[in-house]
């Protein structure tokens, strides 16, 4: 009688029992804190940054739910962490959520003060809230002073999910049994119940906001029209991780200089979206040809992938498209490209599919060389909130647009480079040696029956076959007679 056999394989971090909000956090809390103090590049990754040291074989102390006391009350952090190196110890708080819980700004002020007081040097938050921008905690309230001795930093889940992926499938763990340990914990989080949650909604106000935008009837005071701008920065920082965990480099949001400040931002955000209807970002890449532009058009729903490409200059004009070209020789035809000119403003526009059939399709009347192109490709915009939907989300268009044209477009370009300059004289090693290949030549030239001094009836001969010769003239009835 045949019997059917089922086998679950042994977890180190098993999700199954997980039966409440706090459970899920108290396990995520160990397995992270866990995995920090086995594997030393995981660790290094993420606290470094902070303050700890970077030496290979500082040691990584790590406890969960600890218990202080702070002016006879009892302060319950759920983790601390100890780096030692030689004489120096590094420590830190750790205060971590999960599923949708928040950070609250009492905690933190409260853990602060803790840490000012024990010699703690720094405070770490973990949970799902992504910062609007590097480098700003997302949680308002905090009464942290940029110049305090303690710091206040800042991961979301996905922010540490994406540097286990990197560590482990892309710069490589040396040690074998670390590499399982790190891929476990990448499982782990990855699921969904243990409470470290993607970014996959886009918030309550988004269907009205869309709406209004499409309508043009968004104004500065429009409910939750700020809450909407937040999350589109959100969803920046989430595409940038998402694409860092893909290649393997750290890919970054970039604002312009005059963004930086968080209320500038948001400022500006909600000025564009009230005033085009648009929501613009831009990501960086490390060595590619340039930054790559996103944009979401609400009124058109349409969404918009961009990077500027500078164009060779030591060609002429078609030749300077057909360079392009051949870079993005099997990418979409529809791909649009914008060559522009030296100092001109107005572009000629048109699709890789038309240009691949006529190359002056890409020039001005005046054929004048592109100074630069700009590649575009555009996508129907998703509609739904949220991630999940029967209808493709705006998240998920966002996600796949990116994916997309960086696959396509971004990484096959290979920026130009000017050449290097030319010596217009031979350089004192180059003389040299054809001094050198001279002088071998000479002497081989003399010692293997060259040129010596004419004997006298050589000379003679020589002599001879130089002396003018007077022709006969035709009445002579020899040569050619006269012309």
């Amino acid at each position: 009688m045949a019997t059917q056999e089922i086998f679950h394989r042994a977890r180190l971090i098993p999700v199954s029992g997980i039966g409440s909000t706090q459970e899920a956090e108290e396990r995520a809390t160990s397995a992270l804190l866990a995995v920090l103090s086995v594997v030393r590049d995981f660790s290094k990754a993420l606290l470094s940054p902070l303050g700890a040291s970077r030496a290979e074989k500082a040691t990584v102390d790590t406890y969960s739910e600890v218990v202080m006391n702070l002016d006879r009350r009892r302060i319950r952090p759920d983790g601390l962490i100890r780096v030692t190196y030689g004489k120096s110890t590094w420590s830190c708080l750790v205060e971590v959520k999960t599923g949708t819980n928040k950070l609250d700004a009492d905690q933190i002020n409260a853990y602060w003060d803790l840490a000012r007081n024990s010699g703690i040097d720094h405070i770490l938050t973990v949970s799902n809230e992504i910062p609007p921008q590097p480098g700003v905690h997302p949680t308002p309230g905090l009464k942290v002073r940029s110049n305090s001795r303690v710091g206040v930093s800042h991961y979301s889940w996905s922010e540490i999910v994406t540097t286990a992926i990197k560590i482990r499938e892309h710069s490589g763990v040396d040690d074998v049994e670390q590499a399982w340990i790190l891929g476990e914990l990448i499982r782990y989080l990855q699921h969904p119940k243990s409470g470290a949650l993607e970014f996959d909604d886009m918030g309550p106000h988004w269907v009205a906001i869309r709406d209004a935008a499409r309508a043009g009837d968004l104004t500065k005071r429009s409910e939750g029209i700020e809450d909407i701008c937040e999350r589109w920065d959100q969803l920046l920082s989430f595409v940038a991780m998402r694409l860092a965990s893909d290649i393997g480099e750290d890919v970054t949001p970039v604002l312009p200089r005059n963004q930086r400040d968080p209320r500038q931002r948001r400022a500006s955000v909600v000025n564009s979206l009230v005033t085009t209807g648009l929501l613009n970002g831009s990501l960086k890449v490390p060595n590619t040809a340039g930054n790559i532009d996103v944009q979401a058009d609400l009124r058109a729903q349409q969404l918009t992938a961009s990077i500027d490409v500078g164009a060779p200059e030591d060609r002429g004009s078609r030749a300077r498209i057909t360079w392009l070209l051949r870079q993005l020789d099997d990418a979409p035809g529809e791909i649009v490209v914008e060559a522009y000119p030296k100092a001109a403003r107005t572009p000629t526009t048109a699709t890789l599919d038309r240009l691949r059939d006529d190359r002056d399709a890409g020039l001005n009347e005046q054929r004048q060389e592109p100074a630069r192109f700009r590649v575009l490709m555009r996508r129907p915009m998703g509609m739904s909130r949220s991630v999940g939907r029967k209808s493709q989300g705006f998240i998920t268009s966002v996600l796949d647009l990116v994916d997309e044209f960086y696959g396509s477009v971004v990484q096959r370009i290979t920026p130009w480079q000017r050449p290097a300059p030319q010596l217009k004289r031979q350089a004192p090693a180059q003389r040299d040696l054809e001094r050198a290949t001279e002088s071998d030549d000479s002497a081989w030239v003399e010692t293997n029956g060259g040129p010596t001094a004419p004997s006298e009836t050589e000379a003679s001969a020589s002599d001879d076959d130089q002396r003018p010769v007077d022709l006969p003239t035709s009445a002579d009835g020899g040569g050619p007679g006269r012309t």
